[in-house]
């Protein structure tokens, strides 16, 4: 990607490294209750398989606590080495005292700023944890939201902006305060001798302008890691439309190091659906490659009946339900580029564009579908099993191409 990349700090999160060079980062965070152990690791598995890179885990009491080490030694055995994220509010100070063997087994520590405490009970729970985590060796993010901002400093902040001759609006003001809160914040934990290239910083609101504004205004003021989101995305369709329109704008001027889209799950639906999300995000910009997209066209007036749409359904299906042995036995494969059209328009002209395609001729009273490789026609399929002599195509197109499938 040509993209020129914000200058930051990497930072090692485990195995993984967020910021300076490195790819950006997939984050997500269970919702199971920590104590259940089973629950948690059944979660945490679901999600690495899916392509997560890092997973946040809640740790809000002491059960919780208990259960961190033996849900870092499970995963280990099942051979799940992924970074793990407590994420404390309220009583983290407590709780990574009281549990050395949690604050050790994490990988990294979520402080939020506005949630530890008032005044000189701030400053000390704070330090607690930062302290907590120069001994243990770990990063820490400092993560402010608008919904649980420093009280303190955004009171300070209106009363300066009074007196100002010509004051910002209210919105400018709460903004600058997130700003301030996690530069403030990061530079405490400098001087209580965490290292810069162990922060990680975020200003989290649910505005998609809000947040773009306020991680601009971050992005300007320091080289610390930036982690990407907004702090409630909402659910299916709207979730997906705000976080891409905030995370799309941020990433293409160069700033974010590690992302989430914070999806609020659909009844029965999975959690990995936010993962899927952020790998979707980062291939249609062209920051990293996950998997093969494919390449579909709506539908119109000229598609007289809804093959198409089921042909496009079963290749998605079927790359899904391939790439973990692809993934294994053809390097390169998540850079092959697919295409299902449904007419003549443009169907021909995009199927050259793609490895390998299928193009259909829109209204036919006969099923039959032109299939291209590299942009030369291989040979036209006809009749009923025309989507399954496409996938065969296909599979032997990626034995071809990218190496043998052993299985």
């Amino acid at each position: 990607m040509n993209i020129p990349r914000r200058t930051s700090h990497p930072v090692a999160v485990g195995k993984v490294i967020i910021g300076g060079s490195a790819p950006i980062a997939i984050q997500s965070m269970t919702n199971t209750n920590t104590e259940d152990i089973d629950a948690t690791v059944r979660q945490v598995t679901e999600l690495v398989t899916a392509g997560s890179e890092l997973v946040r885990v809640t740790v809000n009491n002491e059960d919780a606590a208990k259960a961190v080490p033996f849900i870092k030694t499970k995963l280990l055995k099942n051979g799940i080495d992924v970074p793990i994220i407590g994420d404390f509010h309220y009583n983290g100070h407590i709780l990574l005292s009281k549990f050395p063997a949690c604050a050790e087994a994490l990988d990294k520590y979520r402080i939020n700023p506005g949630n530890v405490g008032a005044g000189k009970l701030h400053d000390y729970n704070f330090a607690v944890m930062i302290e907590t985590a120069i001994k243990n060796k770990k990063p820490v993010r400092i993560g402010v939201n608008w919904g649980s901002v420093d009280r303190e400093l955004l009171t300070k902040l209106m009363d300066e902006n009074k007196l100002r001759g010509s004051p910002l609006d209210d919105k400018q003001v709460l903004l600058e305060t997130l700003v301030q809160s996690a530069l403030s914040s990061a530079h405490s934990a400098e001087r209580l001798g965490l290292l810069p290239d162990r922060i990680i910083l975020s200003v989290k609101t649910s505005n998609v302008q809000d947040v773009i504004t306020a991680y601009e205004m971050l992005a300007e003021r320091c080289q610390y890691a930036l982690h990407l989101g907004l702090t409630e995305a909402g659910m299916g369709m709207q979730g997906l439309v705000s976080s891409s329109a905030a995370l799309g704008v941020l990433l293409q001027s160069g700033i974010g190091d590690t992302i989430r889209i914070s999806l609020t799950p659909e009844v029965g639906t999975e959690r990995t659906k936010e993962v899927s999300a952020c790998q979707l995000l980062l291939q249609s910009m062209g920051f990293r490659q996950f998997r093969p997209l494919v390449t579909s066209c709506p539908g119109c007036g000229r598609t007289g009946n809804d093959l198409f749409q089921k042909l496009a359904d079963e290749v998605n299906g079927y790359i899904a339900q391939r790439m973990p042995q692809w993934r294994k036995h053809n390097p390169g494969v998540e850079n092959m580029k697919v295409a299902v059209m449904g007419c003549v328009v443009n169907g021909p002209g995009e199927s050259r564009h793609a490895d390998i395609a299928l193009s259909l001729p829109g209204r036919s009273e006969e099923p039959m579908a032109a299939v291209f490789v590299r942009g030369e026609l291989l040979k036209t399929l006809r009749g009923g099993n025309v989507g399954e002599e496409f996938l065969k195509l296909l599979e032997s197109f990626v034995v071809q191409q990218y190496g043998i499938i052993h299985k």
